[in-house]
């Protein structure tokens, strides 16, 4: 073992034992990556731990410090945290995947679950807090010790999860080829807010769609009739993708404004009325409309080449 892994080791090691020593149950994920490094069923011996029955990583994951130890003298893993052993409910507030279209641009996790917090009239909680290796972040809060929650995808808010019993999430002090998992808000986890809670128990009821009051709008007649198809797709985009349907819209439309068919403003006027007839917030919609325009104009192609 070179000197450089060694003092990887003993820093991941570090941090195992910090996530324990508050309770945490961890468990050991293979050096520089997000996967598990125990055995799976189909080449468990049943021996040691297994020896009444294979034990998956949940299981498994444990706060003593001697068990930690004598895992990480093993090798430089990287720290995972079972969240549900550990009395936690975790936010994951992703970014959009794909860096090569228009969803890229789409906002982040982070402004999606601040809109929900607008929504509910709910300001966002402040507790501990990481950034992913994907410049994404995980907001820990402690569980209700009488409710089993389990993990959700999508279902609060576009690029919001949540990692509960059945879950897990990396630790600080890991890293990955994206780049490492570092704290940014030491304080103690926050108890899960009984709002967000209700949320995860019983998810949202779609709300009927309000008829849309259609803004004057001026500008060549391809570009106001691109703007009104793309907002009624906005209007009827399904529950829980009026945010994506927004941002996709809105670039589609950017190209126009770019040519100087229409203007900005008449474009930003059109879509905001769109978004808030969908039922997303006046601020979530200003920044996702922002957010598409100004990447659709540094995209647009010139009209010939359209």
């Amino acid at each position: 073992m070179t000197q450089s892994t060694d003092n990887t080791r003993e820093a991941l090691l570090a941090a195992a034992l910090t996530a324990a020593a508050r309770g945490w149950h961890v468990f050991p994920l293979r050096p520089g990556t997000k996967r598990p490094a125990l055995h799976g069923e189909t080449a468990c011996a049943r021996t040691g731990a297994c020896k009444a029955g294979h034990r998956k990583w949940e299981q498994r994951a444990t706060t003593d410090p001697d068990r930690i130890r004598a895992t990480w003298s093993r090798g430089p893993f990287n720290v995972g945290i079972a969240t549900g052993p550990s009395g936690l409910l975790v936010v994951d507030l992703d970014v959009p995947k794909d860096k090569d279209n228009s969803n890229a641009d789409a906002p982040a996790g982070a402004a999606t679950f601040g809109a929900l917090c607008e929504r509910t009239g709910q300001p966002v909680p402040a507790t501990y807090r990481t950034r992913t290796a994907s410049d994404g972040e995980h907001l820990y809060f402690t569980a209700p010790a009488d409710i089993r929650l389990a993990n959700t995808a999508g279902s609060l808010a576009p690029l919001v999860d949540t990692r509960a019993w059945g879950g897990y999430v990396v630790a600080a002090g890991s890293a990955t080829q994206a780049g490492p998992y570092t704290v940014t808000d030491d304080t103690a986890p926050a108890a899960l807010p009984a709002w967000l809670l209700r949320l995860l128990e019983s998810p949202p009821v779609p709300q009927p769609v309000t008829p849309m009051v259609w803004p004057t709008v001026s500008g060549s007649r391809a570009a106001t009739a691109a703007l009104e198809r793309e907002c009624q797709a906005v209007v009827a985009a399904p529950e829980g993708a009026g945010n994506v349907t927004l941002n996709r819209c809105a670039f589609k439309v950017g190209r126009f404004v770019a040519w100087g068919d229409i203007a900005r403003h008449v474009v930003e006027e059109a879509f905001q009325a769109a978004g808030e007839t969908r039922g997303l917030t006046a601020a979530e919609c200003r920044a996702t409309i922002r957010s598409a325009l100004d990447s659709s104009l540094r995209k647009a192609r010139p009209r010939d080449a359209a």
